[in-house]
């Protein structure tokens, strides 16, 4: 077995046609199971994804298994000819659009997701910027488009014959898809800001959407994002948690 990626507590690792997700027995079980029931959902709507196969116990550890799929992802693409970046960002936002174009009623709603999660911040966010939060939040338009929750080049999987396939699931929301934008963006900048703004101006040029219109998240979903606490990533955020900046 080939271990593909391997975190605090899971490991995904290829079992000849299947990839297997194991998460350790401390991952809370409801989680485990919602991870593959959104998936489940997700693909009854028709988007390229890997198929589920099962979710089981291994050695007494909970285990999700998906189809295998050969290829390199968009980032590695990317990242190998960079001479034709405008032509793969078109592709990676042409499947983002077509993701957003799918509904599915019974996903979690990405307004209460983030509620939550501002909610929590308040060893991270003092009181005030949690309630400016909370009220730009509640007045940003309801929408119910399929949210990935963490739509980047690296969860894109290209096979040998060039069709796409969408991976990594288990943040899909229902809600506005200029919030999964707005996530988007702040997973490009964090690495390369000149591409983040290409990227930006491509989507809205593309959807003939207002680019402040996707900056109004901006500050919510950086919020969103200092709950996970990943080192490196948390004062690049607060910096964008300024509700002000877009006001």
């Amino acid at each position: 077995m080939e271990v593909i990626t391997k975190r605090a507590e899971k490991v995904i690792y290829r079992d000849g046609d299947n990839v297997i997700k194991r998460f350790s027995a401390k991952y809370p079980k409801s989680d485990i199971l919602n991870e593959a029931l959104n998936q489940a959902r997700v693909e009854e709507t028709g988007l390229p994804i890997p198929a589920l196969k099962s979710v089981s116990v291994i050695d007494g550890e909970w285990a999700i298994t998906m189809e295998y799929v050969e290829g390199k992802t968009l980032a590695q693409i990317m990242q190998e000819d960079p001479d034709n970046m405008d032509k793969y960002m078109e592709q990676f936002i042409d499947l983002q659009i077509l993701v957003q174009s799918k509904r599915s009623p019974l996903l979690n709603k990405l307004k209460d997701k983030m509620n939550r999660k501002i909610s929590s911040l308040s060893s991270q966010v003092d009181a005030t910027t949690r309630y400016e939060l909370h009220t730009r939040l509640e007045s940003m338009p309801k929408h119910t488009k399929v949210c990935h929750g963490d739509f980047n080049p690296s969860n894109i999987i290209i096979d040998p014959q060039g069709n796409p396939h969408i991976i990594d699931w288990s943040h899909v929301t229902q809600g506005n898809g200029a919030a999964d934008v707005a996530r988007t963006y702040l997973l490009f900048a964090l690495r390369d800001k000149d591409l983040a703004d290409k990227y930006l101006d491509m989507f809205c040029k593309k959807t003939d959407t207002a680019k402040q219109y996707v900056q109004q998240w901006l500050p919510i979903v950086a919020a969103s994002q200092l709950v996970k606490r990943i080192p490196g990533e948390e004062d690049f955020l607060k910096r964008w948690v300024d509700v002000v900046d877009y006001s």
